[in-house]
């Protein structure tokens, strides 16, 4: 991994906690975000973890995170990972974090023999599509991502 890179620590919950709500009001939703701490903390250190963060720091504090989760390709017959979120401060971008915290889940995928690391981008988000596709990314044309949550996933949960 990054030297500036290293996984998740339990002390670093609350700061990641902070980071979801700032990226969140970065993507336009800012009252969207329900996770609380101690949520987020069984998800990232119960047994066994249904997710895992990387933090990356500047000077000793924590600057920035990618929180992801393992996913599976049956064409592949191996596991990837699914990048859920990535943030860094707006006072330390530029600064190399966010290449840090995707190499360094690079490097994971590599190393664990996974076939690889995907995510969502908004459509507007240009910043970020223009990280992502230096750092060699390739949007995936012809696929779109499908969502169902609140009362439609309810009736349909109900339909069975």
């Amino acid at each position: 991994m990054h030297p500036a890179v290293r996984v998740a620590r339990e002390a670093d919950v609350p700061a990641i906690v902070t980071f979801i709500k700032d990226l969140a009001t970065y993507e336009r939703e800012p009252d969207a975000v329900k996770v609380t701490v101690d949520q987020l903390q069984a998800v990232l250190f119960g047994e066994p973890p249904a997710a895992y963060a990387l933090v990356a720091e500047v000077d000793g504090q924590v600057g920035g995170f990618a929180l992801y989760f393992l996913n599976f390709s049956t064409w592949e017959g191996v596991s990837g990972i699914y990048l859920e979120d990535l943030y860094v401060q707006p006072e330390h971008r530029g600064a190399g974090l966010g290449q840090a915290l995707l190499t360094s889940l690079a490097e994971l995928a590599v190393s664990r023999g996974y076939a690889r690391v995907e995510w969502s981008v908004l459509d507007w988000n240009q910043p970020a599509i223009d990280f992502y596709r230096r750092m060699g990314a390739v949007p995936m044309s012809g696929w779109t991502v499908y969502r169902l949550s609140g009362d439609p996933l309810t009736r349909a949960a109900d339909a069975g």
